[in-house]
């Protein structure tokens, strides 16, 4: 097995802990790879489900390589912070990394993409693009700068405000929101509100000091970092979004490559079967919420078809746009994501 450099060094100080026994007796060398990822650690059964889709992950591939494989969780970016994990990846210092794609859009433009609001609106429209000719061409330029797709999530987002409900454009106007990506803090902006930047695991402090007026985050982070202490209103996604992010299980392409062919398929495999699951426990996710925040005594709405349309007007002219004329690959990507209905 060809090994980096990196395992290479690990290997030999911890040589002796390195050997285990396949089912036929034969000596196998055991890779440890590692996780990361910003959201709250949990158990299989228990917490975030994007942090149990990585344990559930990382025991059913252990088991169908018999061990050859093994894997250390490291929620909460305990083990770095969130927005250095992408170019970890891509330099082959960090193993995989559940991670909301458009974080990385700073430094890979197109990764833009995966939050571009109004652009995706149903997790089905979501998960057709894996095998869409934008999905191909999504994954071929990811793995061109050095990180692969091992599972793709898509999750919905709703919007915790510290005052009344945000529905449509005219309710942002002199707010101070969280959009979760360059793209929806344009459309923001060009309906008349100020922007905060800050990956999801912030938005609690963010709002305990009153440097957020609201912020919009998936469902299940609006559950995990208990932003319904805080909020006075809910606009929840159960009924329709302009927030669809993608947040895919990632690995490093130069760990990946370094991996035997039969182990390779496992990951690929296991990753394609958590798909299903991860939707499922989304669109839970945003039933849930609705409830939490109900009971917490929040006002609880959804957005209408006509709320979304006047968002999608707005980012049209302003994120997609903008978006489209960075390059001739933009344009591309675009039209190839708006093909997927």
């Amino acid at each position: 097995m060809k090994i980096s450099r990196r395992q290479a060094l690990a290997g030999l100080a911890g040589a002796p802990a390195l050997l285990s026994f396949g089912r036929k007796g034969w000596a196998q060398s055991t890779t440890t790879l590692k996780i990361s990822h910003q959201f709250p650690g949990g158990t299989i059964e228990q917490g975030d489900f994007r942090d149990r889709l990585c344990r559930l992950f990382a025991r059913e591939v252990e088991k169908r390589t018999n061990g050859a494989l093994k894997f250390e969780i490291y929620a909460n970016s305990s083990l770095m912070k969130t927005n250095a994990q992408f170019s970890a990846l891509r330099k082959g210092a960090l193993d995989m990394s559940l991670y909301p794609i458009p974080y990385a859009g700073g430094e890979v433009h197109a990764c833009n993409l995966g939050l571009m609001p109004c652009l995706v609106t149903s997790y089905e429209q979501g998960a057709r693009w894996k095998t869409a000719p934008i999905g191909k061409a999504f994954s071929k330029l990811l793995e061109d700068k050095g990180v692969k797709f091992i599972a793709w999530v898509w999750q919905a987002g709703g919007i915790a405000s510290r005052r009344t409900p945000v529905l449509g454009p005219a309710d942002v106007k002199g707010l101070t929101i969280r959009g979760g990506s360059r793209e929806t803090d344009m459309m923001f902006a060009a309906a008349g509100a100020k922007v905060s930047t800050m990956p999801s695991n912030e938005i609690y402090i963010g709002m305990q000091t009153s440097a957020l007026d609201a912020a919009v985050t998936s469902s299940t982070s609006l559950i995990s970092f208990r932003l319904e202490e805080l909020a006075k209103s809910l606009t929840a996604p159960r009924k329709g979004s302009f927030w669809f992010m993608l947040e895919p299980l990632l690995m490093s392409k130069a760990v990946f490559d370094t991996l035997p062919a039969a182990q390779q398929q496992v990951l690929l495999e296991v990753g394609s079967e958590m798909e299903a699951w991860g939707m499922a426990e989304a669109k839970k996710d945003d039933e849930q919420v609705a409830a939490v925040y109900g009971a917490k005594g929040c006002q609880v709405v959804d957005f209408t078809n006509d709320h979304l349309a006047q968002w999608r007007k707005i980012a049209e002219e302003s994120a997609w746009a903008d978006y489209a004329a960075k390059s001739p690959e933009a344009a591309e990507l675009l039209k190839l994501a708006r093909d997927v209905t």
